[in-house]
């Protein structure tokens, strides 16, 4: 299989939020594929839900060999060896020590078994392009036909989003 170029978002609201992010970035480079390009870390009040902890979240791009489906299985291990825990059932959005969701594969529309992409809410979230525009403002939503930049400006979301000081 000939290499593709992924944008992944990692997030993170439990635990020490910061080492989490660096290990995510690290087991990702060394088990999905060469890490091309990190964003800032950005801090979020979290989406869709109430938590006391606001998150961190960072998009990287990666040159993988994997499929779309092997890549998402490896981010889900990647996840539970980080301490995500899905074997609870929850209605909605949960606090989490690790989060990991593929926003492109490519320029190719997926829709499998376990992945979609783009990601399905990637146009609603500003915690998600904000970082994304840092690294691929002119990348262009395959179904939407625009670029992050311009998805970035036309996005409703109201949710604080700044840039992470240490």
């Amino acid at each position: 299989m000939a290499s593709e170029t992924v944008f992944i978002l990692i997030g993170s609201n439990v635990g020490e939020r910061e080492i989490l992010l660096e290990r995510a970035c690290d087991f990702v480079g060394r088990l999905c594929g060469r890490i091309i390009a990190k964003s800032p870390v950005y801090e979020s009040e979290p989406w869709g839900f109430e938590a006391e902890q606001w998150f961190l979240n960072q998009v990287i791009e990666i040159e993988t060999e994997l499929s779309p489906d092997d890549l998402m299985l490896e981010l889900l291990d990647i996840e539970k060896d980080l301490g995500r825990d899905r074997t609870t059932p929850h209605k909605g959005y949960v606090s989490r020590p690790m989060d990991l969701d593929i926003l492109y594969y490519g320029n190719k529309v997926v829709d499998t078994e376990y992945v979609t992409a783009p990601h399905p809410r990637l146009h609603l979230r500003r915690f998600t392009l904000m970082p994304l525009c840092d690294i691929a403002p002119d990348l262009i939503h395959p179904k939407m036909e625009m670029s992050n930049a311009r998805l970035l400006e036309l996005c409703n979301d109201e949710g604080l989003v700044k840039k992470y000081e240490r």
